[in-house]
């Protein structure tokens, strides 16, 4: 009589062995797949325990919670508000130290200096009045205010360009609504008002996004525009700039549809800078400098 396939006790159970691990045999199974996996290769489950490669998948099925903006919730440390503060802290102590002649003068902002010398319309944001410590007081407390929370709003790239363009948006306008055949063409402008105003208008689509109540801001602004015309000194225009390219800028990023929102940025980013850049350059087209 021949002897069975199977061997006189039936047939032989093999040893499953891990699926990552073919030396390793185990009895335990991933929760998800049912694949064996060795010790090494557990990963705790809210229910049992799953194998690397099924934990993997799980994450990138998970959405990462962001703001209306598009940003990822969990920074909690407005480093670039911090930064921008610093800078210009550091600005205005080289202003005292080496004066009008040796700092301010090669980086204040004039229409008819910004042609030949475009980073002006940037490093002027950066400059305080010397002769009036609430200039440089006001502007760096409204921008830890609203900038710190902003900040985590928009994301740290968004916040960044807001700001730059909203500088260069309100050294814009003053170069818009100046003539060459006036003082208003050789009058310097310094401050970052007209970017902390680009943070002010930025709050209005954000506010509007999430229903909040505008009140508030809306009050907070209309007080500033009037300050602008009433206290001498102080150019209104600037504020208007960075008002409107805040706002505009803002409006871009919380309005973009979820998926789209990184591509809105950036295109919507380029094309407020080149609007701003053809606003400038059609300026002293106009006026022969060109």
């Amino acid at each position: 009589m021949s002897e069975s396939a199977f061997g006189v006790h039936g047939p032989q159970q093999s040893v499953p062995v891990c699926r990552n691990h073919a030396d390793r045999p185990t009895y335990v199974r991933c929760q998800r797949c049912d694949q064996p996996i060795c010790s090494d290769c557990t990963r705790q489950a809210a229910v049992g325990v799953q194998c690397p490669q099924c934990v993997d998948a799980g994450k990138k099925n998970v959405r990462t919670p962001r703001t209306v903006a598009g940003a990822e919730i969990g920074n909690t440390k407005p480093v670039v508000t911090y930064g921008i503060i610093g800078v210009s802290v550091v600005a205005f102590a080289a202003q005292m130290l080496l004066g009008w002649d040796s700092f301010t003068q090669y980086f204040v902002f004039a229409p008819f200096l910004g042609l030949d010398e475009p980073w002006r319309f940037v490093t002027a944001a950066l400059l305080h009045s010397t002769g009036w410590l609430l200039h440089i007081a006001f502007n760096m407390w409204a921008l830890w205010v609203v900038g710190s929370q902003l900040e985590l709003i928009l994301g740290r790239a968004r916040f960044i360009t807001l700001y730059v363009l909203s500088a260069i948006g309100g050294h814009v306008a003053v170069l818009l609504l100046a003539s060459p055949l006036s003082d208003s063409w050789a009058v310097g402008t310094l401050g970052a008002s007209g970017a902390v105003f680009g943070l002010f208008g930025a709050l209005v689509p954000v506010i509007r996004r999430v229903g909040g109540d505008l009140r508030g801001i809306t009050g907070l602004i209309a007080i500033n525009v009037v300050l602008g015309f009433v206290i001498p000194n102080i150019s209104w225009q600037g504020h208007l700039g960075g008002l409107v390219t805040g706002l505009a800028l803002s409006a871009l990023y919380v309005r973009a549809p979820r998926d789209k929102k990184g591509l809105v940025a950036v295109v919507g980013s380029v094309l407020v800078a080149v609007v701003l850049i053809g606003a400038a350059l059609g300026k002293y087209a106009a006026v022969g400098y060109l």
